[in-house]
């Protein structure tokens, strides 16, 4: 048979899991949040998870909730006296991060091969979802100005 001619073996597409240890960091920051975005967010996981191709591109996970206020200064730091590109606008203490319990949540995807990634495709997917889930939820992708992808808040 030609070179041409050969067919590629079809490539199995594994969906990413959890391990233990992620899966209570992940249980220990959805407790951080108000009820009402908890709620929001668990629906709109269910949803992806119940979906044959979401599942398989990336698994939703909060990166983070509440966030202290020296924490965020760090963040405000960043991409001014820190490398990196700016990621907020809010000093410590003028976050909902900051509060506690949070209204506010950030999200990403891991992926099958354990990478993170906050793709704005998946972000925009998954925030259909958890405005479905409660028409209170605010996502920082369609903020006017600055665009906050990961972030969502009650």
């Amino acid at each position: 048979m030609q070179p041409s001619k050969l067919k590629a073996a079809p490539v199995a597409r594994v969906a990413p899991v959890l391990g233990s240890v992620r899966a209570k960091v992940q249980a220990a920051r959805l407790a951080q949040a108000i009820p009402s975005l908890r709620a929001a967010y668990e629906q709109a996981l269910a949803r992806w998870m119940g979906d044959p191709v979401l599942r398989l591109v990336g698994l939703p996970i909060v990166t983070e909730c509440y966030r202290s206020p020296e924490r965020q200064n760090e963040l405000y730091a960043q991409g001014r006296s820190k490398p990196g590109p700016i990621v907020t606008y809010k000093r410590g203490g003028e976050s909902n991060h900051n509060k506690l319990p949070a209204p506010a949540l950030d999200v990403a995807f891991l992926l099958a091969d354990g990478e993170v990634s906050w793709s704005g495709l998946l972000l925009s997917k998954f925030a259909q979802l958890m405005k479905a889930a409660d028409a209170r939820v605010h996502w920082g992708g369609d903020w006017p100005g600055f665009k906050d992808r990961p972030h969502f808040e009650v």
